[in-house]
């Protein structure tokens, strides 16, 4: 049975004060899976993800070409709600960033913002069991975020999106910031996430594309021909995962996969 497609970038370009940072992207992520982005430093991985809840529009002189379409709603139509798309697609940024309030209100917060009026105990509790990091702080919830560990905060902001009840998470780099066994309890939390989310995930561990992920989208850049030597970002190819490390189709993929360059 064929995959139920959640979004999907039609020609996609963006641009910063004018010099194009990732161009013509086609890409489609199924529903209720995990795609990897992987790629070189300077492909556009980054910007793309941002993009698909239009955090780029909060920076200066950013521009996209082309259409994303969330369950075939362009997310730029301009009757379309910024801060409603960024509800609905959640994202997990490359630090933690826990909010400077306690456990239980960096999940309460963004709830009670976004109009939450169910029992706030239950969504605390549900969205940090959800996050695996419930048992680490259930007996401390009045305590600071910035008390739990490096991979504890990440979990904890994991929570404190998945608290929003969002239908896609975002992921840049979510473990880059990590130790080994925390970076093993974010994957893990991944696979149990991909049950309720359509997940998106920026790596530059291919071993973690190729133990996470349903299938991956590898990225590469051509040098620009301008003096500044910027590079302009492109989509190589796009399948399963399995498909991608083991069979790619593009020499391009087979040589960054193979260590080649990267």
């Amino acid at each position: 049975m064929a995959n139920k497609t959640k979004l999907s970038l039609q020609n996609v370009s963006i641009s910063y004060n004018e010099q194009v940072a990732v161009k013509n992207v086609y890409l489609k992520i199924a529903s209720g899976k995990v795609t990897s982005l992987i790629g070189p430093s300077g492909c556009g991985k980054s910007t793309i993800l941002r993009s698909i809840n239009r955090m780029n529009e909060l920076i200066p002189n950013c521009k996209l070409t082309g259409r994303i379409l969330y369950d075939g709603q362009d997310i730029y139509d301009p009757k379309i709600d910024p801060v409603e798309v960024r509800r609905r697609i959640g994202m997990v940024f490359q630090q933690p960033n826990p909010f400077p309030k306690s456990i239980y209100e960096n999940i309460a917060f963004g709830a009670r913002v976004n109009g939450y009026t169910g029992n706030m105990d239950e969504l605390v509790e549900n969205s940090l069991k959800k996050a695996a990091v419930w048992e680490d702080c259930k007996d401390k919830l009045k305590e600071s975020g910035y008390s739990l560990s490096g991979g504890q905060q990440q979990r904890l902001c994991i929570a404190r999106t998945i608290a929003i009840e969002p239908d896609v998470i975002l992921m840049d780099e979510p473990c880059s910031a990590l130790d080994p066994i925390s970076t093993l309890k974010i994957e893990e939390t991944i696979h149990q996430l991909k049950k309720s989310f359509t997940i998106i995930i920026v790596t530059h561990n291919m071993q973690q594309a190729l133990r996470v992920s349903d299938f991956t989208a590898f990225f590469n850049a051509e040098p620009t021909q301008d003096k500044l030597g910027g590079k302009i970002g492109y989509l190589v190819e796009v399948n399963s995962t399995d498909k991608i490390f083991k069979n790619p189709l593009q020499k391009e993929t087979k040589d960054y996969i193979s260590g080649k360059f990267g």
